[in-house]
This record gives C-alpha cells, sequence and structure tokens, in this order.
C-alpha cells in the first residue's frame, strides 16, 4: 500500500476549496462552433445535478453557473483532485445571435446549448430591377423633368448609363 506524507495537505486542501489555486483553478472546460445557422456551445460538467445548473442571459451575457457538492470533511483523502463548490462562467455573444430561443440539454455530465443565428444577421439576397429603366433621385439644379432647385426625379434609361 503506497502511503503518503505530507503536513500540509489539509492546509492546502482548506485552501483549494475556499480560494482555489493558480495550479488547479475551479475549471469549467468548454468547446463551441458554428454549425450551420447555429452556435454550439458544449461545457463539461461531470458529476453536477442538473438541479444545480443556472443559466441567464443579459443583454448579450450567457452566464453559467454550477454547483458540485464538497465531499465529507471527516473523511481522510488520499487525493483530492476534482474542483468542488461553485463554478460560474461568462460568455459574451454577439449581436448576430438570437439569445431568445437559445435551447439547453444536459446529459452525462455535458451542458449543450444551442444558440441560432438572428434571421437579421443571415445572408440574404438582394434584387435587382432588371427591366432597363431605373428611378434616379437627385437635388439641385440640372436637366430633367422638374424646374427651378429642389428634388427632382429622373427616369434614366439603362442603356444611356453604360455610355
Amino acid at each position: 500500500m503506497l502511503m503518503r506524507t505530507d503536513p500540509f495537505r489539509d492546509l492546502d486542501r482548506l485552501t483549494q476549496q475556499l480560494l482555489g489555486t493558480s495550479a488547479r483553478p475551479a475549471a469549467m472546460p468548454m468547446d463551441a462552433w458554428r454549425d450551420g445557422e447555429q452556435f454550439v456551445v458544449e461545457f463539461d460538467l461531470p458529476g453536477v445535478s442538473p438541479d444545480s445548473v443556472d443559466l441567464d442571459v443579459e443583454r448579450n451575457v450567457l452566464t453559467v453557473t454550477a454547483h458540485r457538492p464538497t465531499l465529507d470533511e471527516k473523511a481522510d483523502f488520499l487525493a483530492a483532485e476534482r474542483p468542488r463548490g461553485v463554478f460560474s462562467r461568462q460568455l459574451v455573444l454577439g449581436d448576430n445571435l438570437d439569445l431568445d430561443r437559445i435551447q439547453a440539454g444536459y446529459r452525462d455530465g455535458v451542458l449543450r446549448l444551442i444558440i441560432p443565428v438572428a434571421e437579421r444577421a443571415k445572408p440574404r439576397k438582394i434584387p435587382i430591377n432588371r427591366d432597363g429603366r431605373d428611378q434616379v433621385t437627385g437635388t439641385g439644379t440640372g436637366t430633367g423633368t422638374g424646374t427651378g432647385t429642389g428634388t427632382q426625379t429622373k427616369t434614366v434609361d439603362a442603356a444611356t448609363l453604360n455610355a
């Protein structure tokens, strides 16, 4: 049997539980990618109850909060490497996402968010008038219909524009 002697083990464990450490931060690993007209974000939350996961959206900031309960402090740990307590992560989302239609699911310790791209951000075609005549609106004096200064409306033949 392997015995490990570390007189500062209890102090280190208590410090990590209260403050966390830079060597072992209380992390919430994440993957994010675009899949067609939606963004998918997955967070690893093993050992976290789905009831302790909370999602909030305020303006363009998505906050994920989760809680993994602490273990019995009376136990004599041989290793305590998994972070416990409250985890939180914030994502600043762009204006091109539809934050009103976010879908969330939790399965096998993975929180998956599907965030659709907003309709206003999707590529779209702009129709082009192809009947050979365009309406041109201008200001000032010049030739065409109308007299004096002010707004004039001219009908211009598209063939004239190419000359």
